[in-house]
């Protein structure tokens, strides 16, 4: 299919990072706008960082959301993985580290990869195990699937796609290797860590050409549970979408970002599985609430 011969606009969505807890958020919120009528999966583009990445293979592949979406309710499954703490303090020490007397981001990445292929964490084989578990389907879809992460060793970005010759498995494994939590997971001979260490978005892949659709997207959509403060290197997330407008004046954005009910739902460790329940009800919640607004903008 052309440019020409697209029907419509070109639709992009954006789902970011944010753990367990993000990941039952984001399934809720698609659930909520499904049942207000917003199809998501007919999105042509669709951008996943870190929990963005899971659900957005769930949605490309042609999973029912709505099933999964009632595991999350029912609690912690074998898919969820152990217990994991995401130590902010820690994290926020690292960061600092490598950001210190960095030259770009890029060497602020690569250094913290090089902690993290240091550090103390499991065996990359029980990671990749628990990631299998959670995609039922395990090859790439025909949408044009986009997922972030972070070269270990170059701090470069790299965005996997169904060209990249990477199993989707491993793909999303690598977007999901959170620094200090997790190991850096093997993609293609590579080592790489979650691509939330460069952005919680990355919106600016939306209107990346690629596969039959070529040019930016005329509608995009960013449905993201965490928004970082910017700082550094780091822009927030509303400041990316800001961004993207200065550059495609004419093309619509539209962010759904987490509410104050959904926060208190992921509490202080968006990796606990616990947390899935309330975070799940609490996306639902918001998709339902901005069902109207996003039909009308996506449509």
């Amino acid at each position: 299919m052309t440019e020409d011969a697209h029907p419509g606009p070109i639709r992009a969505l954006v789902l970011g990072g944010g753990g367990l807890a993000g990941i039952a958020w984001e399934v809720g919120v698609l659930v909520g706008l499904a049942e207000g009528g917003v199809d998501l999966s007919l999105a042509d583009r669709v951008v996943g960082t870190s929990a963005g990445s899971v659900v957005g293979t769930l949605l490309t592949t042609g999973v029912d959301l709505a099933a999964v979406h009632e595991e999350h309710l029912a609690g912690a499954s074998e898919s969820s993985g152990p217990p994991a703490t995401l130590d902010m303090e820690a994290l926020g020490a690292q960061l600092a580290a490598a950001m210190d007397g960095a030259r770009d981001a890029g060497v602020m990445r690569a250094r913290l990869g090089a902690w993290a292929l240091a550090a103390d964490t499991p065996p990359e084989s029980g990671r990749r195990a628990i990631i299998d578990a959670r995609l039922p389907v395990k090859e790439w879809p025909r949408t044009d699937l986009r997922i972030s992460a972070v070269d270990a060793e170059t701090g470069e970005l790299a965005v996997f796609t169904r060209d990249a010759r990477v199993e989707l498995v491993d793909a999303v494994a690598a977007s999901c290797a959170v620094p200090g939590v997790w190991p850096p997971m093997t993609a293609a001979k590579r080592r790489y860590i979650d691509g939330g260490v460069a952005s919680v978005v990355h919106v600016a892949r939306a209107d990346d050409d690629g596969f039959e659709i070529q040019g930016a997207a005329d509608r995009v959509l960013v449905v993201a549970p965490l928004d970082p403060p910017a700082g550094g290197p780091f822009r927030s997330v509303t400041q990316e979408i800001e961004q993207r407008q200065e550059s495609h004046p004419d093309t619509d954005a539209l962010a759904i970002l987490a509410d104050e009910t959904s926060l208190a739902a992921f509490g202080t460790n968006v990796l606990d599985p616990s947390t899935m329940p309330a975070s799940a009800r609490a996306g639902r919640a918001q998709g339902q609430a901005w069902a109207d607004e996003v039909a009308r903008r996506w449509s």
